[in-house]
C-alpha cells in the first residue's frame, strides 16, 4: 500500500469519526493528537469554538530530557495533566475523540489516566 493511500484510508476514519463527535458547553470534546515526537490533549468546546484545556509534552523543559515523548509514561502524565485543566476550567464530563488512531498504547494510556484523574467519559 503506498503512503499517499494510508493517508487517506487514516483521513477518511477521521472525519467519519469526527462528524459523530461534537463538543457542547455541558460536554466538550477531549481530543488527542499524537506525533512521532509529542503528545497533545485539548479539551474543545465545538459550539463556542473554543479550547478550554490544553497539555502537551512539547515544553521548553522537556526539550533537552529526551528525543521522542511520546511514549506510555508520558501519555499517563499528559492524561493526568489534561483532566487536572479540564477541572480547573469547570469540566468533569468528555467525550472522547481519538482523531482516528486506534484505541491502543498512547491513546489507551492517556484516556485511562484521564479516567482515573477524574474526567468522565
Amino acid at each position: 500500500m503506498q503512503i499517499h493511500a494510508k493517508n487517506k484510508i487514516f483521513e477518511r476514519r477521521k472525519m467519519h469519526i469526527r462528524n459523530r463527535i461534537s463538543g457542547t458547553p455541558e460536554r466538550p470534546r477531549l481530543t488527542v493528537c499524537k506525533t512521532g515526537k509529542h503528545i497533545y490533549a485539548q479539551i474543545v468546546d465545538d459550539k463556542a469554538g473554543k479550547t478550554l484545556a490544553f497539555a502537551t509534552t512539547n515544553t521548553k523543559a522537556n526539550k533537552e530530557t529526551a528525543k521522542s515523548f511520546a511514549n506510555i509514561k508520558n501519555a499517563e502524565a499528559i492524561g493526568i495533566a489534561i483532566a487536572a485543566a479540564g477541572k480547573k476550567a469547570g469540566v468533569s464530563k468528555v467525550v472522547f475523540d481519538r482523531a482516528g488512531r486506534t484505541y491502543h498504547g498512547v491513546i489507551k494510556a492517556l484516556a485511562e489516566a484521564a479516567r482515573k484523574a477524574g474526567l468522565e467519559f
